[in-house]
């Protein structure tokens, strides 16, 4: 009688310790999808479109609460819903990332092959040296409530200068840290 109590107990411990392990598996990804859908998020770069920034391959940390308080800045790495006018390929990516060049109210314009914001020149340090801007021969201005972003592998990014500028509320978040492969691990 005694061995059948023993026993009945060893089954009840097995059981409990089974729906405690289900428990917390469910738990975990719960959390995990809360934090992809409200707090950060990885992102895999498809293109060169962001070289010398950003490698081919090179995963990075987006923050999507950054701009539940503020509003993207000049010179943020972002990324944002693919806009209509960005091609019809099925196989593209659905969220892009760019530079933000310009906000609501900027004037960017491009003489004689530099990047210029509001008739001044922008300060482009991660741009290859020796890159020219070009598409941007005629000043566009920027609507409120948009933005426009610009690659920075200026030669080979289809940017606003193909699709114009998007909207503020397409932004997914901004890119912080480039956490993979760990040789590249940098601040953005």
């Amino acid at each position: 009688m005694l061995e059948f109590h023993r026993r009945r107990r060893n089954q009840r411990g097995g059981v409990r310790g089974l729906v405690e392990w289900v428990a917390v598996v469910v738990g975990a990804v719960v959390v995990a999808l809360l934090v992809k859908t409200y707090l950060v998020q990885a992102f895999r770069i498809p293109s060169s479109s962001m070289e010398q920034t950003l490698q081919i391959g090179d995963r990075v940390m987006v923050n999507k609460l950054s701009y539940r308080f503020g509003e993207p800045s000049p010179g943020d790495v972002v990324v944002f819903t693919r806009p209509e006018g960005a091609g019809t390929d099925p196989t593209a990516p659905e969220d892009l990332i760019k530079r933000v060049i310009g906000v609501g109210g900027d004037t960017i314009a491009t003489v004689d092959g530099v990047l210029q914001r509001n008739g001044a020149p922008v300060d482009e340090p991660y741009l290859q040296p020796g890159t020219v801007t070009t598409g941007l021969e005629q000043p566009v201005t920027v609507p409120d409530g948009q933005l426009w972003v610009m690659g920075d592998n200026r030669t080979n990014s289809s940017d606003s200068r193909v699709f114009g500028p998007i909207p503020v509320d397409s932004v997914v978040g901004r890119a912080e840290v480039v956490m993979w492969p760990p040789g590249r691990f940098s601040r953005l």
